[in-house]
């Protein structure tokens, strides 16, 4: 019922007649004996709450990761096993206010994982995911597939939480192929337009987003058919992958 709409004037059931029922078929709550009328009411008022409760936690804000054909966001994060601390730097040029006085694309270091820096390289396939008990399974694939597609960076941002489950995270799934970086304070959520967890994106060389990001843990056939998909848009491109190690000259 809309709960501006004026109740004036609307008639209303005689004694023993039963309330028109406007949601379908099935029984109304004025049929019931009135002893089962209270728990009932109740009944609805919890189901309510939890389609409510399901609708913010499966479509939090309408997001859908960076469109394909759009360049991905810069930002420099420290990386998860260095001691460098700090919040994510997210500027696009010098001095641009919060985001960072520096540049995110000019933060190099061997503790900073760079977006600019990887995607200059080569494709690259970039997960976000929620601190370190969230969508661990990604990364486990990720890692798998790393040394199957040479040129190709794979990378993870942590979205808040705390380094040392971080870091165990990673020792448990042995990321040696996967920088991860660590977003202390969650801007990147907003900026990457994050949606679920995992969010895996697939960037081209230059920065360019190749085609919709994933909204879920894929499994690791379907992640190797979009890293291969990935590389082969990106060969279109003018990109040149490196030779397999051991691979002779053509």
């Amino acid at each position: 019922m809309n709960p501006s709409e004026p109740t004036s004037g609307r008639s209303r059931p005689g004694r023993g007649e039963a309330a028109p029922n406007h949601l379908g078929a099935g029984p109304v709550l004025g049929s019931y004996p009135r002893r089962y009328g209270r728990y009932v009411g109740l009944l609805a008022l919890v189901i309510l709450v939890l389609i409510t409760i399901n609708t913010a936690l499966t479509k939090p804000n309408g997001a859908k990761g960076i469109e394909a054909g759009h360049t991905i966001p810069p930002f420099a994060v420290p990386l998860a096993v260095g001691s460098l601390t700090g919040d994510a730097d997210v500027a696009t040029h010098p001095d641009d206010g919060a985001a960072g006085r520096v540049a995110a694309c000019a933060e190099r270091g061997p503790q900073i994982l760079n977006v600019c820096e990887l995607y200059e390289r080569g494709p690259l396939v970039l997960a976000l995911f929620v601190d370190a008990g969230s969508c661990p399974e990604v990364l486990s694939d990720m890692q798998a597939l790393a040394g199957a597609f040479p040129g190709v960076s794979f990378a993870a941002v942590a979205i808040k939480g705390e380094r040392t489950p971080l870091r165990q995270l990673m020792r448990e799934r042995g990321l040696t192929r996967v920088q991860v970086g660590f977003d202390s304070d969650g801007v990147l959520t907003g900026l990457y337009k994050m949606a679920s967890c995992p969010q895996v994106s697939f960037v081209l060389p230059g920065g360019v987003v190749q085609s919709p990001a994933l909204l879920f843990t894929p499994s690791r056939a379907a992640l190797r058919t979009r890293v291969a998909e990935l590389v082969v848009a990106a060969v279109a491109r003018g990109y040149k992958p490196p030779k397999p190690a051991g691979a002779g000259a053509s």
